[in-house]
């Protein structure tokens, strides 16, 4: 009777993990089939980095009360920018050129009619009140009136012209403006505007003299002006009183509006008023800034390196490295079709979001395979499969804490970042869900049914979790007390930093064209001029950090930082050389890319990303660890910028991708680590902290080296076979990664034993006789 229990419990045991088996297997089939069909049929877009777009020169016009000068000119770019990003082009870069000047790349923009229309409402936002019909029928745009205070005649949406009174409010008195869906009111699609204090007062005195006409008739209409065109006429509703107007500061727009009219509506409402009117001067389609050998060159680079990569883990865990590696196929698959169904922009700094994630969804693997081997070696009568269960259950926790504090990182970078930051958010959100999916399911069904299968329950060996690996067998048997002098590995990190801290104060930093600005050259050649080979040719010359890009049929532009005018007439010479006539048609200073309000976002997405971090982490383990960590991070970062000091290479927007990477990588390493310690301490109360430490960096110490040494066969073939620009990026994380690897391992775990209360051994209380 009790060998039939025994043998039904089994039963019972082994239905429901087929049946969980099952459930994963067909969620996994979802999840590839459908990002299949997206990536089959929806491109992903490009930035101008890749791709190539669209240029337009603004140029910012005086006003009787406000001059237009570079500071009113920075202002401008500033609210453009948030224009423009609200408006959904694909990640712009808006560059003051001179004091009056704002040259506009949209990536992906190949119709310079289409970018001339998505800046061409740039003028200040206006309300009007309409005094009537004009009496004409042509639509003709009437210029606008010399005197701000006329009237003027504008055509309406259906192009009826009409007489509008002087600007009752402007954009300075709208304080937002959101699309909205009612389904229950039966208003549908909507958009809802706020004013500011000042605003509620004048919207109220606009309408109600409007009330006061009867309805239908042009008079009870309110016209809302943008850039000399009016982009709505809603009429006020019946309801309101001749005289009492709409009080509350907020008011709707109703009509048959869909999502797309109603959402393009309210943020052009809600852009913001321009300090000064803008105008378009100028408007060109430009190649792409790496060019087509600079990205075959990282795409080759990209698919060697995972190549190894590939290889390694394959070597290291066999048939589990292979069926991983399958996962890490899906995990590109189910990245790339995210990125195209959200329409998202893929960039370099994009790119390096991807670096990271791919890394974390190796690791993920490792951490699984790892754990799956010590459940191996610890059970009396193990089989693969048990093994390989304890192993996913065990790396679970550790998994989800660093995925998590990486994702909230990504999403304080999406929220309140703009620019290139926000976009390495935005793809390292992505694939950080991405790289779950792929090593929770996905390499999870694949693991599972291989192990069920008899020749392989035959042949534990093959599966790669049956023996515990060359870093446990070579480095790890003596089991070396790596804790012993906590004070000594701080205290050499201490030196490490004032190295690094010298070099920045000693060399400077060498920033890039997108935080001091430069010098931008624009030529016509007689003959077409590849860009590729007139980046060599500048390479060659002395400034291989030119930025060169087609521009039309046979022009060039070049903008490079600090060039004198002896050094201008080396860039000319060198480009008459291979384009035959050459003639220069503008030369003109640049501002920064990254302008005040990009870094000063930028800086504070960064400190809430930490923040948020130190808080997660502080919950889940202790204030103790979470300090750790952060201090840890910390240390990496002034490290990484201080050798590149000391190298003199250049800090830029590739630099502060690498630099965000590398605090993903160094944040992901710590929570390992303190995710078993924090399961030993709940194991075991009576062995000192220093030891317990020890005993899980040793016990992670080979996920650590796997780990990091599949990311850099990745970043190696970067730096070797890839352009310059990529080299530098590939160098940044291949340092980051080795500083990362150390104080995660050594800071954060002897920082952790230092601010520890009852870090050392309790003493022994022994009974004695007198």
């Amino acid at each position: 009777m009790k060998r039939r229990n025994d043998q039904n419990k089994r039963n019972s045991g082994r239905n429901k993990r087929n049946k969980s088996l099952r459930a994963r297997a067909l969620i996994a089939l979802a999840v590839i089939a459908g990002s299949l069909a997206i990536a089959l049929t929806v491109p992903v877009r490009l930035g101008l980095d890749l791709r190539g777009g669209t240029q337009i020169m603004l140029e910012t016009r005086s006003t009787p009360t406000t001059e237009a000068d570079a500071a009113a000119t920075d202002r401008t770019l500033e609210v453009l920018r948030g224009r423009i990003d609200a408006l959904g082009v694909a990640e712009p870069t808006l560059v003051r050129s001179g004091d009056q000047r704002i040259l506009v790349e949209l990536p992906g923009v190949h119709d310079p009619k289409k970018a001339a229309d998505v800046l061409g409402r740039t003028a200040q936002l206006t309300v009007h009140a309409v005094l009537g019909p004009a009496g004409t029928s042509d639509g003709a745009t009437a210029p606008p009136p010399a005197d701000p205070a006329a009237e003027r005649v504008l055509p309406d949406e259906s192009g009826q012209p009409l007489r509008l009174r002087a600007a009752d409010l402007t954009g300075r008195d709208v304080e937002g403006a959101d699309a909205r869906f009612d389904q229950q009111g039966g208003a549908g699609w909507h958009v809802t505007v706020d004013f500011t204090k000042t605003g509620q007062g004048r919207w109220k005195q606009v309408t109600a003299r409007a009330a006061c006409h009867p309805a239908g008739d042009p008079q009870r209409r309110v016209a809302i002006v943008l850039d000399n065109k009016i982009i709505s006429s809603p009429q006020v509703d019946p309801s309101v009183p001749c005289g009492a107007g709409i009080p509350g500061g907020t008011t709707q727009i109703t009509g048959s509006f869909d999502g797309t009219e109603a959402r393009e509506l309210a943020l052009l409402i809600s852009g913001g008023a321009l300090p000064v009117p803008v105008e378009t001067v100028e408007q060109r389609t430009v190649g792409a800034t790496l060019g087509d050998a600079a990205i075959e060159a990282a795409a080759w680079a990209a698919a060697i390196g995972t190549a190894l990569t590939a290889l390694f883990i394959i070597a290291v865990y066999r048939l589990m490295g292979l069926l991983a590696t399958a996962a890490l196929v899906c995990y590109g698959l189910i990245s790339y079709a995210a990125l195209a169904a959200l329409g998202a922009t893929l960039t370099l700094p994009g790119l390096a979001g991807f670096v990271l994630a791919i890394g974390m969804a190796v690791d993920a693997n490792v951490l699984v395979f790892e754990r799956a081997r010590e459940e191996y070696a610890a059970r009396s009568r193990p089989t693969p499969r048990s093994a390989l269960t304890a192993g996913f259950r065990g790396a679970l926790s550790a998994i989800a804490d660093s995925n998590i504090t990486t994702l909230i990182a990504a999403g304080l970078l999406f929220a309140f970042a703009s620019g290139p930051v926000r976009g390495f958010g935005i793809t390292l959100g992505i694939g950080v869900l991405a790289s779950m999916v792929s090593a929770l399911v996905i390499s999870r069904v694949l693991a599972e049914y291989a192990v069920n299968r008899p020749a392989v329950f035959r042949r534990p060996r093959i599966t790669g979790i049956a023996s515990t690996g060359w870093v446990r067998d070579g480095l790890l048997r003596r089991e070396p007390f790596l804790l012993r002098r906590p004070r000594r590995r701080l205290a050499a990190s201490a030196v490490l930093l004032a190295v690094a801290a010298s070099g920045i104060l000693a060399r400077g930093l060498d920033f890039g064209i997108e935080f001091t600005g430069g010098r931008l050259i624009e030529y016509a050649t007689s003959t077409p001029v590849e860009p590729d080979r007139v980046r060599t040719a500048l390479t060659d010359a002395g400034f291989p950090r030119a930025v060169v890009q087609s521009s039309g049929d046979t022009g060039l532009t070049v903008r490079a930082e600090h060039l004198t005018n002896a050094e201008e007439a080396t860039v000319t010479e060198t480009i008459g050389g291979l384009g035959g006539g050459t003639e220069k048609i503008r030369d003109e200073l640049i501002g920064p890319s990254m302008g005040d309000e990009l870094r000063r976002n930028a800086l504070i997405a960064l400190s809430l990303a930490l923040g948020a971090q130190l808080l997660y982490l502080a919950v889940r383990f202790r204030w103790i660890f979470g300090t750790a960590a952060v201090a840890a991070l910390v240390h990496d970062v002034v490290v990484l910028i201080g050798v590149f000091a000391w190298l003199g290479k250049p800090i830029d927007g590739i630099f502060l991708a690498a630099l965000l990477t590398v605090i993903g990588y160094s944040v992901n390493d710590s929570v390992v680590v303190f995710d078993r310690v924090r399961e030993l301490l709940a194991r075991d109360r009576i062995t000192p902290l220093p030891r317990l430490a020890n005993q899980a960096i040793l016990q992670t110490l080979p996920r650590t080296v796997n780990t990091g040494m599949g990311a850099a066969l990745i970043l190696t073939a970067l730096a070797v076979l890839a352009d310059d620009t990529l080299t530098d990026f590939a160098l940044a994380l291949l340092i980051g990664l080795a500083i990362g690897t150390y104080s995660s391992v050594f800071i954060a775990a002897s920082l952790t034993v230092e601010l520890h209360p009852h870090r050392s051994a309790p003493r022994r209380r022994v009974i004695t006789s007198r």
